[in-house]
């Protein structure tokens, strides 16, 4: 049998390793090797699965698993087909310009089909050349993507600013959807840009390159979060590294200094105070100056971290005070983007966690009354908030309350693949032993899949 290469560029594409791969599919990893290698198939009942974990159809799966003679699988040749965009929309193929990207059959970009049509045939072949998905750069306009087709083919001549100032609205688009689509739809797209900041990086002019390189801070910092969502923790500190590297070659300490953030929160996923608690203190001591906002985000980090050492609810609750003191000087003349995203609604929401880790989970669950609210909150991170609010019901003994609203986070989860949330539910289990048999309890254990 033909060995199957499409299928391991398609999981390399997607970051997983072999071992990884199996783990997800709770295989061994010696039967994805096998898959690979063309002397065995996927069972039947694991192919959907499979198509999941690599994020293509049925159809497309059938494609990796029987490639021809060539490499080419038999059945792209005269075969129509209809991509589907994140955004939901559709767009006709024709199977004149279908190519293999990464394993996976690719015919246009996300545009419409007048708009491929008026693109030169070198801007289309370019794309398709420099292996582009076929639904990475959905927030693109045709000007902007014959511009980075152009930029593609001759990074030197033609990739500037305006070039890169077309990424950067393309991932501004992919943070926006994040929320509700999930780090299944939004990671391809982020590491396809971090693609093209580490292929073209040393072709382009020095002042380019550090257009670029700040862009692959912004890539690299939000991937890490991606895989810190999806529970890669290991990936995750590596787009971190990344990101730290790139601050450091342009001269970006603010930047390094937030990257320390990110990295405590890694660590609390880890349960780490210890490292939590260095990490937070370098980003509020360290040669640069964060904004309010960082800052702000920062202490609470500290305050969890002590409180999950065995600080006093008082020593807390004065930082979780000093925390919102800065967030409070936070005005319109900050223009960084480094924290953009905090604000008084998450900042509630981690000072009822640290009153949990700090073992007064009834003040947790009055906040979590007050201020979780579905429309503040997009719906993956509505439903990981819920995750820690029923986790503060069971801390305070309300089982059958705790179970239910742990039903709701991992229907949210499973929504939006957030298997961050899946593992806070795991814990929310764990302290729900003691009512293991009552059915609400059960019925949890059911719906959360990690």
């Amino acid at each position: 049998m033909a060995k199957r290469p499409q299928l391991a560029q398609r999981r390399k594409a997607l970051g997983f390793t072999q071992d990884g791969l199996a783990e997800r599919l709770g295989v061994d990893a010696t039967t994805v090797r096998r898959w690979e290698r063309g002397t065995a198939t996927p069972q039947p009942w694991l192919q959907p699965a499979l198509a999941r974990a690599l994020q293509v159809s049925p159809a497309q799966l059938a494609e990796l698993l029987n490639p021809s003679e060539n490499g080419i699988p038999a059945s792209s040749v005269n075969e129509p087909t209809l991509l589907q965009r994140p955004d939901g929309r559709s767009v006709m193929a024709e199977d004149t310009d279908a190519t293999l990207v990464r394993g996976v059959r690719v015919l246009r970009p996300a545009v419409s089909l007048r708009d491929w049509e008026t693109m030169s045939p070198l801007s289309r072949r370019s794309l398709l050349k420099q292996g582009l998905l076929t639904a990475v750069f959905p927030a693109l306009g045709l000007e902007d993507l014959e511009r980075v087709a152009g930029a593609l083919v001759d990074a030197g001549r033609y990739l500037d600013g305006s070039v890169v100032t077309a990424l950067r609205h393309q991932l501004a688009a992919v943070k926006a959807d994040d929320g509700t689509l999930g780090p299944g739809a939004t990671r391809p797209i982020v590491l396809e840009l971090l693609g093209v900041v580490e292929q073209h990086a040393r072709q382009v002019a020095s002042d380019v390159r550090v257009e670029l390189l700040t862009l692959g801070i912004d890539c690299a910092e939000f991937a890490g979060w991606l895989y810190r969502d999806a529970r890669d923790l290991p990936r995750a500190l590596y787009w971190h590294d990344r990101a730290v590297e790139w601050a450091q070659e342009v001269g970006n300490l603010p930047a390094q200094g937030y990257v320390l953030l990110k990295k405590a929160q890694l660590a609390y996923d880890q349960r780490e105070p210890a490292r939590m608690l260095g990490l937070a203190q370098a980003t509020l001591t360290g040669p640069w100056q964060v904004p309010y906002r960082v800052q702000a985000e920062a202490v609470q980090q500290r305050a969890r971290a002590e409180a999950m050492l065995g600080a006093p609810v008082a020593a807390v609750e004065r930082q979780l005070n000093e925390a919102r003191q800065l967030l409070e000087r936070t005005d319109a003349r900050d223009d960084s983007s480094l924290g953009a995203h905090y604000g008084p609604a998450l900042l509630d929401m981690q000072t009822a966690v640290c009153f949990a880790e700090a073992g007064v989970p009834r003040r947790a669950l009055a906040i979590y009354e007050q201020a979780l609210r579905a429309h503040t909150f997009s719906s993956r991170d509505y439903g990981f908030f819920l995750s820690w609010q029923a986790s503060s019901m069971a801390l305070a003994g309300e089982p059958d309350q705790a179970a239910a609203t742990g039903l709701e986070a991992a229907a949210r989860a499973d929504t939006a693949s957030s298997r961050r949330t899946q593992q806070e539910l795991v814990r929310v289990l764990d302290v729900l032993k003691p009512w293991q048999h009552r059915s609400a309890v059960q019925e949890l254990r059911h719906a959360v899949t990690i």
